[in-house]
């Protein structure tokens, strides 16, 4: 199971606690380039902290695809045969 579930699992099964809350704001401060205060990541437990780490690992590797993809994409627009 790749880490973005597990925190979505997490923050089902936990919706009222401070990590939960640390681990919504990093998620929405990965995807909209926002701020994030680290010192929440050193408050979290081991467990959560590495949850919080695998987050941004998968979050890192998606855009990393994604760039990939858009290189391909555009690569492929450039070699469109012109018909006349």
């Amino acid at each position: 199971m790749n880490n973005i579930k597990k925190v979505a699992q997490y923050i089902v099964a936990n919706p009222d606690t401070g990590e939960t809350k640390a681990l919504l704001e990093l998620a929405v401060a990965l995807e909209t380039n926002a701020p994030y205060e680290l010192n929440k990541l050193y408050n979290m437990s081991r467990e959560q902290f590495k949850l919080a780490l695998g987050l941004i690992e998968d979050w890192r590797l998606d855009r990393h695809y994604l760039s990939k993809l858009r290189l391909l994409d555009h690569a492929e627009i450039n070699q469109i045969p012109s018909f006349q």
